[in-house]
């Protein structure tokens, strides 16, 4: 048994019929390389089983809370079934790109069953009309809640379930795993006491290390920012009440030209690059709704801190930047170079701040009191009460450059779909492997009625990005001098 940290237990909270709260990674498989050239659904329910030892995630479910005074507790689920966790489904003919993208979406905004282990797998079959993929190929969809797991940890449970060889036999493990009874009221209630007592405490030293931080930060923002126009504190479209339904599509480019990109602007990441893409295509949509804001919209940015931590902690460990995206630059390079230097202020910035501080103020709050701060906080931005902090998410996860199988089929390419919360309509997550990376949106239907054209956004903006930048490193030709 292993109580949930208050980061954790944040999303939990946020949990809704409206805003599920987990993880979608998905996995394309070329089966030509598996037994005979075909994989069974019972091969790869064989793989789940046989891997179930490899991550306390897949046989633990969520128990007691105090009545929400304390977080509650993971307990190994004594019922646990693992086909109820792992589905098959097909595509209807033709079983295109567009109607893949229609059934993630639904998937992905049905919310997990909470008394559970907090994850589905669903095998997806009748891709013959994809774009892209080898013939007969399929897909693996893994729901998987944010309380279990943050983007880096759900990136190693991947890796977990897969071998780096087609014939690599599966693990002959003896697993003593064992199921676990409800903790008992009274030691929930003594450790909701103990805890409770603490957390004051630690919010005293906490804020005491946080303040003299903030304003260095401060400081250092408006040093940043001297002679410079503020990015946009206004809302767009994206910024409101979410409903249930989703829309989806990605747009998958070859890593190494990316990094050609990034090699051209000193300095620039890979990371720098996708915001600028992502930066052009926002400009593009809202500017062909007249909603383009006339300051530069901002984007948040997770970041890993379990390393910089040095933590031992198995739950999420992430932190958040805001960058300033330069949507009010039209010219694409200019752009790139204004996202890197907002890019490496803003880390700056988190440095002085420190990495984790704020999850050690989240540490420090009582549930409830974090529930209610987080509904304030919504429903004053609804009002225009408080300015808009960022505008989209932009979530940029590692994934293995290695090859990896599963059953014997070849992982070919990745995609990731993230979380949506009110008052952030607009989740990118941008996923790297096998040679590509791919930038998977996700919105609100009533917010995006239209992810086709979002899409040729994406499209349209990287490919002006990539012409600007090599038409720059283009040297000219020199005119031949008259005799």
């Amino acid at each position: 048994m292993e109580q949930l940290t208050e980061i954790d237990n944040t999303f939990v909270q946020m949990e809704s019929n409206r805003t599920p709260m987990h993880i979608t990674p998905v996995m394309f498989y070329d089966q030509s390389q598996a037994p005979g050239g075909r994989v069974r659904f019972k091969d790869i329910l064989e793989v789940f089983s046989k891997n179930l030892h490899k991550s306390k995630v897949f046989r633990r479910k969520l128990a007691g809370g105090a009545l929400g005074f304390d977080t509650p507790y993971w307990i190994e689920d004594a019922d646990f079934d693992l086909e109820f966790h792992v589905r098959h489904i097909a595509l209807p003919k033709p079983g295109d790109w567009r109607q893949l993208c229609i059934l993630m979406a639904r998937l992905h905004a049905r919310g997990l069953d909470m008394r559970r282990p907090l994850w589905e797998a669903y095998v997806i079959e009748g891709l013959n009309e994809v774009e892209g993929l080898p013939p007969n190929s399929f897909a693996i969809m893994i729901k998987i809640h944010h309380a279990a797991i943050d983007g880096v940890s759900g990136a190693e449970i991947i890796t977990a379930i897969h071998s780096m060889a087609p014939d690599d036999p599966l693990p002959d493990v003896d697993d003593d795993w064992q199921g676990e009874v409800q903790p008992p009221l009274g030691k929930v209630v003594t450790q909701a006491y103990i805890n409770n007592v603490k957390r004051p405490l630690r919010l005293v030293s906490t804020v005491s290390e946080l303040v003299p931080n903030l304003i260095k930060a401060n400081r250092l923002t408006e040093a940043h920012h001297e002679g410079e126009e503020e990015a946009s504190t206004s809302k767009t479209r994206f910024n409101g009440r979410v409903s249930s339904h989703r829309v989806t599509d990605t747009l998958v480019m070859e890593l190494a030209r990316i990094k050609k990109i990034r090699q051209h602007v000193p300095g620039s990441t890979i990371n720098d690059v996708i915001v600028t893409v992502v930066s052009g295509a926002m400009r593009k949509y809202l500017l062909a709704k007249d909603e383009l804001p006339e300051h530069s919209l901002t984007c948040a940015a997770p970041i890993n801190v379990r390393r910089e931590r040095n933590s031992g902690s198995k739950g999420n460990e992430v932190g958040m930047m805001t960058i300033d995206m330069a949507t009010d630059r039209e010219d694409p390079l200019l752009r790139l170079q204004a996202v890197l230097k907002h890019s490496q202020n803003s880390k700056e910035t988190s440095q002085v701040i420190g990495t984790g501080v704020m999850m050690d103020v989240t540490r420090s709050l009582w549930p409830q009191f974090a529930k209610l701060t987080m509904r304030a906080a919504t429903f004053a931005a609804e009002r225009d009460a408080v300015p808009m902090p960022i505008h989209t998410v932009i979530s940029n996860v590692p994934g293995p450059q290695q090859p990896l199988y599963l059953a014997g089929a070849r992982l070919h390419m990745l995609m990731g779909l993230g979380p949506l919360v009110d008052m952030a309509g607009l989740f990118h997550a941008v996923i790297s492997g096998m040679g590509l990376i791919s930038i998977n949106f996700l919105s609100c239907r009533e917010m995006m009625p239209d992810p086709d054209f979002y899409k040729q956004c994406l499209e349209e903006s990287y490919d002006e990005l990539e012409k600007a930048t090599f038409r720059k490193a283009k040297p000219r030709k020199r005119r031949a001098k008259r005799a």
